[in-house]
């Protein structure tokens, strides 16, 4: 039984180290894989059809052979991430933005688009770009009843007709939800009520994410030189 034990401990170890760095290696291949099949392939088709129209050296067929089953693929690859970088360079212009904003504002008139595209726009723009929210720091809050705390972040400083009605100081945060923190809930609590957290914004979002597993060291060495010490007579 102990050695059973023991295999257990050590596949499930081994495991969480090596699935991180499986999973990162896995995505990104997905990726290469997405952006050759679905997009570099049709600009190699492109460059084929350029060298047909500027001479007759070659046939169709070797050039296919080259630019789109050989070596020459790479070319479309790195074209398409070329391509992407100029777009971006674009719209993080004043004339870029403009024109995306009135490109995002007809796509939002399309009725089943726009109750699929600004969730989706949500997320990407949380995971690839700065706009996602702005968290000020960490903090514990009793939610969703009393004597139940969840991890939160400090978004604002509340909303001051709420302050002067309940003749209080709110603070706006926003607790994430496990495995997702980008979804969570948005809730008004009073300054008083909430504990600050020693955490970095990661450390909460590790948290979070593995459900309560990955707990920073920091708190876990604060829990075991608590249970260290003898209690009092």
């Amino acid at each position: 039984m102990d050695a059973l034990k023991h295999f257990r401990s050590y596949f499930f170890r081994g495991m969480a180290a090596l699935l991180p760095t499986i999973l990162t290696i896995w995505i990104f291949i997905q990726c290469y894989i997405f952006i050759q099949d679905r997009i570099s392939v049709h600009i190699n088709r492109g460059v084929v059809q350029l060298i047909l129209l500027g001479t007759d050296q070659y046939t169709k067929e070797a050039l296919n052979a080259f630019w789109v089953e050989g070596p020459g693929r790479i070319t479309g690859f790195f074209i398409a991430v070329v391509a992407v970088v100029f777009i971006g360079a674009f719209l993080a212009s004043v004339m870029g933005r403009t024109i995306w904003r009135f490109f995002e504002n007809a796509l939002g008139n399309i009725p089943l688009f726009r109750s699929v595209y600004p969730h989706i726009k949500q997320v990407t723009d949380f995971l690839l770009t700065k706009k996602g929210l702005t968290f000020s720091k960490v903090v514990a809050v009793e939610y969703p009843r009393k004597g139940t705390w969840s991890i939160a972040l400090v978004t604002g400083q509340g909303i001051k007709q709420i302050n002067v009605g309940a003749k209080n100081e709110y603070l706006t945060v926003f607790v994430p939800t496990s495995p997702t923190p980008f979804t969570g809930y948005v809730i008004l609590v009073p300054k008083s009520e909430i504990i600050e957290l020693d955490l970095t914004i990661e450390e909460a979002l590790r948290f979070v994410i593995s459900g309560g597993v990955v707990t920073p060291a920091a708190q876990l060495a604060f829990e075991a030189e608590q249970l260290k010490k003898p209690d009092k007579p």
